[in-house]
């Protein structure tokens, strides 16, 4: 196992609303299996510890149920040690989450991934765990400056110091976990990622029935990767 596969966890975050999907999009099936199924079968190519973070027992049971998953993966529920609002679900809930856990464990950083980005590619993980020596947080940068916070890796203690401040201050916009005081490497998308995922398709998120559509185009012209 390398230096980055002992520091390093993999956490993918199911606990969202899918209000505008309509459904769980985790365990909605695409093409024969969970969209959820596809992120996995990616990131167990890597030793990597995997964490899932769901928001309630219901929906990790719901998962369960339908996944056989591996070995290393470990479940978590969102920790709602500071949150006031019992209705309120938000990714930065399972970011701080995730964060807490991890600063028990001797592990140095996270990359994160959101569960419905199902077509994340091999080569696109691996080059930024190449990236990341060195650096606070490593995340994606588009030209137009548009980051990706649901593709990065962070710091976990410090991340953690900046995730309960936004849990507390109720402000749940993930860019707010970047502190100024980090050293950030900003990837960009268009010049270095694109080398390893010519159509992008790590970054296909399916917030509504409609991508679905726009999925399976692009899985079924690159025959599934």
């Amino acid at each position: 196992m390398s230096t980055s596969e002992n520091s390093i966890a993999f956490a993918i975050l199911i606990g969202g609303k899918s209000s505008r999907f309509g459904t769980d999009k985790g365990i909605f099936e695409f093409h024969g299996k969970p969209l959820i199924t596809y992120q996995l079968e990616t990131l167990r190519k890597f030793e990597n510890d995997i964490y899932i973070v769901a928001h309630s027992q219901t929906q990790l049971n719901s998962y369960k149920e339908k996944i056989e998953f591996p070995e290393n993966v470990t479940f978590l529920l969102d920790d709602r040690e500071f949150v006031k609002d019992p209705e309120v679900r938000t990714p930065m809930i399972g970011f701080f989450t995730i964060f807490k856990e991890l600063s028990k464990k001797q592990i140095d950083k996270a990359f994160i991934f959101s569960c419905d980005t199902p077509l994340i590619r091999y080569d696109v993980i691996k080059f930024m765990l190449s990236e990341e020596s060195g650096y606070d947080c490593c995340i994606p940068q588009w030209n137009n400056s548009f980051l990706e916070p649901l593709f990065a890796i962070y710091p976990i203690k410090k991340a953690l110091i900046t995730a309960e401040k936004c849990v507390k201050k109720e402000n749940y916009k993930l860019l707010r976990l970047l502190d100024i005081s980090w050293n950030i490497n900003y990837i960009s998308v268009e010049e270095d990622i694109q080398r390893y995922d010519e159509k992008l398709l790590t970054f296909i998120n399916v917030n509504n029935p409609i991508d679905l559509d726009k999925l399976m185009i692009q899985y079924k012209a690159t025959k599934g990767y």
